[in-house]
C-alpha cells in the first residue's frame, strides 16, 4: 500500500491549489509554487496508515490527525474510538480511507473534522478503491465533498465488502 501511495498522493497534490513564490537562490531568484493553505492528512485507523507514507514523501512535514473508527458487524455503522487531530480550521485536510465501501466511516470521520469547525469545501477523500454505493452514500451525507479514488469496482456484497476488492485493508497492511 506503502508504493501506491506514492502515486495517489502525487495526483491528489496535482488538484490543490497553489500560490507562486520567489525565493533567492545562492546565485538567482527562482520562482515556485506553495500550497495556499496549509494541509493536514487524516487516516482512518488501521488501514488508512497505509497511504501516509506518500503523502510523507512530497511533504516530510505534513500535519497527521488520526480517525479510529471500527465496523459494527451487526450493523455496519462505525463506531469511533478515537479522534487526535491536530488544529484543522482554516487548512485542507485530506481523509485516508483506501476501502470506500459503504461510505459509513468515511462519512462519520469527516462529520468529526467537521465539528472542528472544517468546511466542506477543504475536505477531500482519499481512497484506493470505492464502491458505486459507497460513494453515492457519501455524495447524499456529504454534499460537494471531493472524492478521489483509483478504482471503482462493481459492487457491494451481502457483507457490505467491495466486490471484487481486496479484502480487509487494515488487516492486509497490518499483517493479521
Amino acid at each position: 500500500m506503502n508504493e501506491i501511495s506514492y502515486l495517489i498522493a502525487g495526483e491528489v497534490l496535482q488538484h490543490l491549489k497553489y500560490n507562486k513564490i520567489t525565493v533567492q537562490t545562492p546565485i538567482t531568484k527562482a520562482s515556485g509554487l506553495i500550497l495556499s493553505s496549509s494541509l493536514v492528512i487524516v487516516p482512518i485507523l488501521r488501514a488508512g496508515l497505509g497511504l501516509i507514507e506518500g503523502f510523507v514523501k512530497f511533504l516530510p512535514d505534513v500535519e497527521k490527525g488520526h480517525i479510529g473508527l471500527y465496523r459494527d458487524e451487526q450493523t455496519y455503522q462505525p463506531v469511533e474510538y478515537l479522534c487526535k487531530l491536530p488544529k484543522v480550521k482554516n487548512k485542507i485536510i485530506l481523509v485516508l480511507d483506501p476501502m470506500l465501501a459503504t461510505g459509513n466511516s468515511s462519512a462519520a470521520a469527516i462529520n468529526l473534522i467537521k465539528d472542528k469547525g472544517v468546511k466542506i469545501k477543504d475536505i477531500k477523500l482519499v481512497s484506493l478503491l470505492a464502491a458505486p454505493e459507497g460513494i453515492k452514500n457519501l455524495n447524499k451525507k456529504q454534499k460537494s465533498l471531493h472524492i478521489f479514488t483509483c478504482s471503482l469496482d462493481k459492487s457491494l456484497d451481502k457483507n457490505k465488502f467491495i466486490v471484487p476488492g481486496l479484502g480487509d485493508a487494515g488487516d492486509r497492511y497490518m499483517g493479521t
